[in-house]
């Protein structure tokens, strides 16, 4: 089974027990998330798309760790003008595992209330 699912504006193909780098999230390691803006969930036997969401299922992840990711240059100029700046960028990250991708349970239907009652036995 896996589900394809929206973390941060990213979309990302996940299945139970995968650890992803997705942006960096202000959560503190072993902290759970569940994450509902499921887009494509397919369990091998049936395939749900969303428009845009699949609502029934959702995915419940740990966080692992943070991280940062290597330097890059990030180099500036303007010909003829004498102008350069050099500087470097490093990119923030969390690292999260999937514990599960789980169908959420059907909302329960509610009772028909006494006033709803009483307005159709009057009329």
């Amino acid at each position: 089974m896996y589900a394809i699912v929206n973390i941060a504006g990213e979309q990302f193909k996940v299945r139970k027990g995968d650890e992803l780098r997705v942006p960096h999230m202000h959560l503190e390691p072993g902290k759970k998330i569940v994450y509902d803006e499921v887009l494509f969930v397919d369990d091998g036997k049936d395939v749900k798309i969303g428009t845009p969401l699949v609502k029934e299922f959702s995915v419940k992840a740990t966080a692992i760790e943070h991280g940062r990711t290597r330097k890059i240059p990030v180099f500036k100029k303007k010909r003829r003008k004498g102008y350069k700046v050099k500087n470097t960028h490093r990119q923030e990250f969390s690292v999260i595992r999937v514990d599960e991708i789980k169908k959420k349970a059907a909302p329960r239907a509610k009772p028909a209330t006494a006033k709803k009652a009483k307005a159709t036995a009057g009329e």
